[in-house]
């Protein structure tokens, strides 16, 4: 603003303007002499400076309000400072406080910028609201205005879930959200109790609010009994535990002088050593046959190590039982038996090692004898409400049911304690016939369905026994198995080298396309994607809860694949405690990998003993190979899943295509004879 725009020159030849602003800026003031049309050359600049910092003007805002308090999510704080006539102030120290907050602050102090703006990055660990002050402590200025972040917990587990009949199994852990309990029929309700591990936390127990603490009563019907607990996190993320609850029937024997002696095998002998009993379990006809300790132990005796203990059913009842006491059990284990229990539908064949009955008896009664404790092997088509679920999920999905569904159990029970044995260390062999008329070639793998309607594979191959087909499928969980037809086909590998690989894993549920039925076969492969596919084709059953890597969120789609891997000690991460899922995989991370899920199929303690010099010494870049990864690299190449790019090139550090995993995950579970 200049106060007078025009002056007369007095006899100095002189005339004085007063300039002053507003508007912090640089201003360059010409004079002129209008009368006699001329403009003076030289100019003169006058630079208006902001003023003081107003505290009252200058402004502290934050990017979110609301924010996850994971120590991840994070809000980002701005201070603008500006004087009275709200021109930014710039070049000034500003320090960040908080009030009672315990939240991190990457830097407490900044310097504003041409904007007169400073930023912070503010995060927590804590759910609470913090109060955010900037102050200019070289100019004793402390800004008015403040700024407040909530951050709010995404804590959704249960720290504890009692039941007040039967045992939970698995037992319970916060990562783990399927569960079952077996009562007697004399119970007709139950109690749960579950405790969230954040107070903040809601549940719903059966669309029921309940507080965190509550014994709740659930009351039972015979056979299966759903409960859901839908715990809510502050920031409303939920996590939902399953409970299924079976209540056993009464069993009604039918009407029958005497039960039925029947053969046992003991590596093909036939001896009388067990009796059979007929009786019903709601509305479905179920044939136990118990084993005789005696004759059997007699039998295990004569046969040394590793004899194959088949019990045949060889009736038409909807579930077939084997039951041996716990003692039986103990000494098959000490001589390396397995257990075979066969129906016109099913075989089962269990090692007797993977009962772990020390196992059993420690959870249903640590004072038990062995042989007070009951074992069923179970073999049942499942229910009508199963089989209508399982083939509602069918009809939504892109599969067609060509074997009706097979359950496989084992249940342990002393007393009014009882627990299911529901996942091995080793794989474990099922075989189901195909039934007749069924085409061969129209079969794609085995499948579980399991009880929030998750279809995945687990390792299947068709086979032909005397003339009828049979799939066998080898799992590390015991569920309700069926058979399927899924057929795909990418239109992008038609004329790839790996089009019969990616199309097979693609059919097995195992990898997915991009979308549009295309596969993208060239595009590098991520380390997270990797190991989803590994983990789909091992047919791992998924777990869930916290990861144990810092770059993991547990709301991250591959969360579940990588605590699975890390459960089952396929992958460690880097020292810093960093998975980094979005990295591209490189060829000799693939295979050290690769490499640990040899050991879970059994297939590496099958390779040959040589060096790992030998293994690789026709590849001219093998030094490339980490000193970390050498043994993996080589075992992978020695069992034939993994080649190099030629002859004489591994290329260890070069990425990894979708087409090769595809090719590599199929050439293990082949070499592994599970597919």
């Amino acid at each position: 603003m200049i106060t007078v725009t025009q002056g007369t020159t007095d006899a100095s030849g002189v005339a004085t303007f007063t300039v002053k602003s507003t508007k912090a800026e640089a201003v360059a003031y010409t004079a002129a002499v209008t009368a006699d049309s001329v403009t003076v050359t030289q100019t003169a600049s006058v630079t208006f400076v902001p003023g003081a910092v107003s505290a009252s003007v200058s402004t502290i805002t934050a990017s979110k309000a609301t924010v996850a308090a994971d120590g991840t999510d994070s809000s980002v704080v701005t201070v603008t400072l500006k004087d009275a006539n709200s021109n930014p102030v710039s070049g000034k120290v500003v320090s960040l406080t908080q009030g009672t907050g315990g939240s991190a602050i990457t830097t407490t102090q900044g310097t504003t910028n041409a904007s007169g703006v400073a930023t912070f990055t503010v995060k927590s660990t804590k759910a609470e609201m913090v109060t955010y002050t900037a102050s200019v402590t070289a100019d004793s200025v402390t800004v008015t205005q403040t700024a407040s972040v909530t951050f709010r917990s995404n804590n959704a587990n249960l720290s504890s879930l009692q039941a007040s009949q039967g045992t939970l199994t698995p037992a319970f852990a916060s990562n783990k959200t399927s569960y079952t309990v077996y009562v007697s029929n004399a119970t007709t309700s139950i109690k749960f109790t579950p405790q969230t591990e954040d107070a903040a936390a809601t549940l719903i127990l059966n669309e029921d609010s309940v507080l965190s603490g509550d014994e709740i009563t659930v009351p039972l019907e015979v056979g299966n009994n759903i409960v859901t607990i839908e715990v809510t996190a502050q920031d409303s993320t939920t996590k939902t535990y399953t409970i299924t609850v079976t209540r056993a029937g009464i069993s009604v024997p039918y009407q029958r002088e005497s039960d039925a002696s029947v053969n046992i095998l003991v590596n093909g002998k036939v001896e009388s050593a067990g009796t059979a009993k007929t009786t019903k379990r709601n509305d479905q006809s179920v044939t136990t046959v118990i084993v005789d300790q005696k004759k059997i132990e007699d039998m295990l005796a004569a046969e040394g190590k590793h004899a194959v203990v088949t019990i045949s059913v060889n009736t038409q009842s909807d579930i077939a039982i084997g039951e041996l006491n716990g003692q039986i059990v103990k000494n098959m284990e000490g001589k390396q038996a397995v257990i075979q229990i066969q129906t016109d539908r099913a075989t089962y064949t269990l090692p007797a090692q993977q009962i772990n009955i020390d196992a059993i008896a420690a959870q249903v009664g640590k004072s038990a004898a062995l042989q007070d404790i009951t074992v069923q092997i179970e073999i049942a088509a499942p229910t009508k409400e199963t089989v209508h679920f399982i083939e509602n999920t069918a009809e939504k999905g892109t599969f067609t049911l060509v074997v009706q569904p097979v359950e496989f159990t084992i249940r342990a029970s002393y007393g009014e304690n009882s627990v299911e044995v529901s996942k091995f260390n080793a794989y474990v062999e099922r075989t189901i016939a195909i039934p007749d008329g069924v085409d061969p070639n129209k079969i794609t793998t085995g499948v579980v369905v399991d009880p929030d309607g998750t279809v995945r594979h687990v390792p299947t191959k068709l086979v032909l026994i005397d003339g009828k087909y049979y799939v066998k499928i080898n799992s590390l969980t015991n569920s309700v198995y069926s058979v399927v037809w899924h057929p795909i086909e990418f239109q992008d590998v038609a004329n790839h080298w790996a089009k019969e690989a990616v199309n097979d894993m693609g059919s097995r549920m195992i990898v997915s396309g991009i979308g549009g039925d295309k596969f993208n076969p060239d595009e590098a492969i991520t380390r997270a994607e990797f190991v989803a596919i590994l983990v789909r084709g091992l047919g791992l059953s998924l777990e869930m809860g916290a990861s144990s890597f810092s770059d993991v969120k547990e709301t991250d789609w591959y969360a579940s694949a990588i605590k699975t891997a890390v459960s089952y000690h396929l992958i460690n991460g880097f020292e810093n405690g960093t998975f980094r899922p979005k990295d591209k995989i490189t060829r000799e991370q693939a295979m050290a990998i690769i490499a640990k899920a040899m050991a879970i199929t059994n297939l590496q303690a099958k390779l040959a003993e040589t060096s790992n010099d030998a293994v690789l010494s026709p590849y001219l870049d093998a030094a490339q190979v980490s000193q970390w990864a050498q043994a993996g690299v080589a075992e992978t190449v020695q069992a034939g899943i993994v080649s190099g790019r030629s002859e004489t090139k591994l290329a260890p550090k070069a990425s990894i295509t979708r087409a090769e995993v595809a090719s590599i995950v199929r050439r293990l579970l082949q070499k592994s004879e599970l597919i």
